[in-house]
């Protein structure tokens, strides 16, 4: 039996009578959901305190069925009065919806029997005064770079959540989660010829976060290393995606694989299932148990198990992302990809998504480029998740003769997505920093507009 904390169990005992009361009044099946939160967050600016919020969120939803017509409903509140009305509401609702023949619980054999301790929970908390702190010490040692006139603000925060899941089939299931963060955006240059760039970090424990003093000097050197930015005539040429940035294109693959996008015919990758669609050797993981994993959760949204999956083997693609309704509408079975909200149907989403490193180091991934593009940061989201069609702003630096030249920015970057997939290359870079990750990325062939 799980262990549960004592706020955890609470909130499994009030999703438990909810449904009680549910089956009651006449819904044939059910399930709950309780999300709790504290968060602190504090922003400072040229040493001054701006900006300390502090909020707690206590939320809960219902979801009722009737054959095949859905409610849901939500509140903040549980008192027992009040979670009456709230199951009167959703019955009443739900014999007025229209029947939907995907929607339903999850398959009771697909169910968690098991919750693994993902190592997700710190139960350190910061005040206001010391999270201030912080964010001054990431903002000084940004400004403290010869270089940089002027601050965006530094930014410290901390939060714990707790999740409890409960369904009429029978699952019970709670975890726990913190989360810590600290942030520098500085500016470099006077006048026209000022850059601005950041640097972040994000951790599950406190102590597993960067010092604030690092990410702040990062910061600074990476708005200073832009200046004096030159404009560059279009061409076609290799652009390497940097490790800060090459996350974005899991993203993409992500939108073009969601089970819904597929069942709608949405996507440009609906007729690739079982093909080539990615250059021979590239892995594509999502990993819902890697310990102290920004996205890890030990069940799904619907209280289905979860595992690693293999979305990309060897280039060629395996599954795509479902819940049960996105499961039933292709004929499927769900592979525990739900997530959810306390006022929605349950969606679909990655956990610890990650492309798995390759074997050249970056220097090695540049070193024959002639003439290319190394992108810093992009802009925009000029992406078409029907055709794949694909057209970003980008700022970075220009590669000459397999060495990093010369900051560049006011480009844009294009290409279709499906030859970007094709013809990409890992660097061996790859940090589990964020719920996705991906090391920095060669895609050769790609065009590149400027003046």
């Amino acid at each position: 039996m799980p262990n549960f904390s004592k706020n955890e169990q609470n909130s499994l005992n009030i999703l438990d009578d909810l449904l009680k009361i549910a089956r009651q009044k006449g819904a044939e099946a059910a399930d709950a959901v309780r999300i709790q939160g504290i968060s602190t967050n504090v922003a400072v600016r040229l040493g001054e305190t701006e900006e300390i919020e502090r909020s707690e969120a206590h939320d809960l939803g219902l979801r009722v069925l009737i054959g095949k017509q859905q409610a849901f409903v939500s509140s903040n509140d549980t008192k027992p009065e009040v979670l009456d009305e709230l199951v009167d509401r959703a019955v009443a609702m739900a014999r007025n919806m229209p029947e939907d023949e995907y929607c339903g619980l999850a398959d009771p054999a697909l169910l968690a029997t098991d919750i693994p301790d993902l190592d997700i929970y710190d139960d350190t908390e910061l005040d206001s005064e010391r999270l201030t702190t912080i964010a001054n010490e990431a903002e000084e040692a940004a400004l403290a770079v010869p270089g940089v006139t002027n601050s965006e603000g530094g930014g410290a925060s901390f939060g714990h959540s707790s999740i409890a899941l409960a369904t009429s089939d029978g699952f019970r299931g709670a975890y726990s989660s913190s989360s810590y963060s600290v942030s520098a955006s500085v500016i470099a240059g006077e006048g026209g010829g000022m850059e601005r760039d950041y640097d972040y970090d994000s951790r599950r424990f406190y102590s597993d976060l960067r010092a604030p003093f690092e990410i702040g000097k990062s910061a600074g050197e990476r708005a200073v290393k832009l200046l004096n930015s030159r404009k560059m005539q279009s061409v076609q040429a290799p652009v390497v995606f940097s490790d800060r940035v090459s996350s974005s294109i899991l993203g993409h693959l992500v939108g073009a694989i969601s089970g819904a996008s597929i069942a709608r015919g949405t996507s440009f990758l609906k007729d690739e299932m079982g093909k080539q669609v990615f250059a021979e050797g590239i892995n594509i993981v999502d990993d819902p148990h890697r310990k102290r994993g920004a996205g890890s959760k030990p069940f799904d949204g619907e209280g289905a198990a979860n595992a690693p999956l293999n979305l990309i083997e060897g280039g060629i693609l395996q599954s795509w992302i479902l819940n049960s309704s996105s499961a039933k509408q292709l004929d499927l079975t769900s592979n525990g990809r739900a997530s959810r909200g306390t006022a929605s149907p349950p969606g679909t989403s990655t956990t610890n998504l990650y492309l798995e490193a390759g074997h050249l180091s970056l220097p090695e991934l540049i070193k024959d480029i002639k003439s290319g593009l190394f992108v810093a940061s992009l802009i925009g989201m000029g992406v078409n998740g029907i055709t794949g069609d694909y057209s970003r702003g980008a700022s970075g630096f220009w590669i000459e003769d397999g060495e990093i030249a010369f900051p560049v920015s006011e480009l844009t970057i294009a290409g279709n997505l499906k030859d970007m997939f094709l013809n990409l290359t890992p660097a061996d870079d790859l940090e589990f920093r964020f719920s996705t990750n991906a090391p920095s990325l060669r895609i050769e062939g790609m065009m590149v507009a400027g003046t």
